[in-house]
């Protein structure tokens, strides 16, 4: 855990969510994507430190206004990070998802969230790629979050999207299902770590 074991709260989400916002470009990842990138590492195959994550978030490239500013970004993205660990560990978790603006009606949106889910699974993409191939349930349980990002163009491997595209009560259900799906696969990867290939059922 990190150094302040209290869970971050609204308006320090709030407050972390701003100085994202503030930070970098267009392509960068605001709160939702955060948090997509934290669960993936988190639930994954193998543990991923702190340095190797963290310049998905924080670009060297892109220097906040202030010192204090990346600090405290720092020390917030720690906290989360600790935050979304005890929440699927108490099985609380749930995602944090954006709202977006369509024809006036405000919805949440699973873009951010997979976006971000998707890089950290690249962190480690040698191991998901080699136990996808090997392992169809593992592609199965994904599912509803795969199509979420095949609806919201994210997949680069087309094979991947869903055969048909999500209409609104489809997108809506396959949001509610992010939960399940996220402890489904973590409890995958504990149960069939890397290196158990030839214990793998039929």
């Amino acid at each position: 855990m990190g150094d302040d074991d209290t869970w971050l709260d609204d308006a320090e989400l709030e407050e972390l969510h701003q100085l994202l916002s503030g930070h970098g470009g267009d392509d960068d990842l605001l709160l939702d994507g955060v948090h997509g990138l934290l669960t993936a590492i988190i639930i994954g195959p193998d543990a991923v430190a702190v340095d190797e994550w963290l310049p998905q978030v924080l670009d060297a490239d892109k220097p906040f206004e202030s010192v204090e500013a990346a600090g405290r970004s720092y020390a917030l993205l720690v906290r989360m990070r600790d935050d979304v660990e005890r929440a699927l560990d108490s099985m609380e978790w749930e995602p944090i998802l954006c709202e977006s603006d369509e024809s006036g009606e405000l919805r949440h949106s699973g873009r951010g969230w997979c976006e971000g889910f998707g890089r950290g699974v690249d962190l480690r993409a040698a191991l998901w790629d080699a136990r996808l191939a090997a392992d169809p349930r593992l592609l199965d349980l994904l599912g509803p979050i795969l199509a979420l990002a095949g609806h919201d163009g994210l997949l680069e491997d087309d094979e991947l999207a869903p055969a048909q595209p999500l209409d609104d009560a489809g997108y809506e259900a396959a949001l509610n299902q992010i939960g399940a799906t996220v402890h489904a696969v973590q409890q995958y990867w504990l149960d069939h770590p890397p290196g158990s290939e030839d214990s793998l059922p039929p």
